[in-house]
Formats: C-alpha cells, structure tokens, sequence
C-alpha cells in the first residue's frame, strides 16, 4: 500500500483548537449582541447542513463550524450589555458616534463599538484601539492627539451621540 493512503496524525474526529478569545472586556451594544446572535444561528444552520451531508468524508468543515460556534457561544457568555441609556451625554464613551475633523478639515464619524462588531471599513472601532483610547473621555470642542505608525494626527471633536437601539 502507497504511504499517500496512510493517515498518521490525528483522529479526523478531534476538534480543532479553539480560537483566541480577546482578553479585554466584552461590552456590547444592542446592535452587536443581535448580531452575535444571528452569527450564531447562522453558524448553527451551517452545522446541521454540513452533517446532512451524504458524503461526510472529510470532516473539517463540520470541525471548523463547531470550533466557531464555540468561540461566538464563549462570546456571549461573556458579553456586557451597554444600554444606550447608560451613556453619558456629551462625552466620548463606549456605545457613541463622534464626528472629527482633522488638521486638513476633513471630517470622519466613528463609533465605538464591541471587538465583534468593529469594523474599519464602516467606522467602527473597538474601545481599546488607538482610535478609541484617544478619544474616549472627549467632549465637543476637545483636540485630541491620535498617534499612529504614520505619525500623530490631530483631531477636533465636532459631535457625540449615543448610537441608535
């Protein structure tokens, strides 16, 4: 027999490794445990479809949807709500969008959301970026410094509201 057909590591049945769960803490908005919620379910579904399979030879995809469902499940074991009545009026927090101005009067809205909600590309950062710690704490009118690889930057904050339910 070809050594190609013997398979020498480990059982096809074992899980896969969990992956790294943030150390910081897990506040939500509404919005952002909705959507770990539907992750959830989402992932779930994928699941039951990948063991409906008539052909369940290779088993990874079954063991990949598995390790994600207990990553989004840890997830929410761990998520702190923040009402948007918990917010401070006026003050950059978790769970506000702030509009800046930068040295060149470019303006830019962000909002400051859970790790599992950031994302870049619409503005969203988590409270424990760079972004975030430079602007939490600010008020209308405030200069912040934001220092990043490219050099530092400054912003003007021109707005703060508490982000919608």
């Amino acid at each position: 027999m070809s050594r190609a057909f013997v398979k020498e590591d480990r059982p096809d049945t074992e899980p896969l490794p969990d992956l790294p769960v943030s150390p910081h803490p897990n506040y939500v908005t509404p919005r952002g445990l909705a959507s770990l919620r539907d992750r959830l379910a989402a992932l779930q579904d994928d699941l039951a479809r990948l063991r409906a399979r008539p052909d369940r030879l290779d088993r990874l995809p079954e063991r990949a949807a598995e390790r994600d469902i207990r990553y989004v499940e840890a997830r929410l074991r761990s998520a702190i709500l923040v009402p948007p009545g918990d917010i401070p009026a006026g003050e950059v927090t978790f769970g506000t969008r702030v509009r800046v101005a930068d040295e060149d009067g470019q303006e830019q809205c962000y909002e400051i959301v859970g790790e599992d909600e950031a994302d870049a590309t619409l503005g969203r950062i988590a409270p424990h970026s760079p972004l975030a710690r430079a602007l939490l704490g600010a008020h209308v009118g405030d200069v912040v410094e934001w220092r990043r690889p490219a050099g530092t930057t400054s912003l003007e904050v021109l707005a703060i509201e508490a982000l919608p339910c």
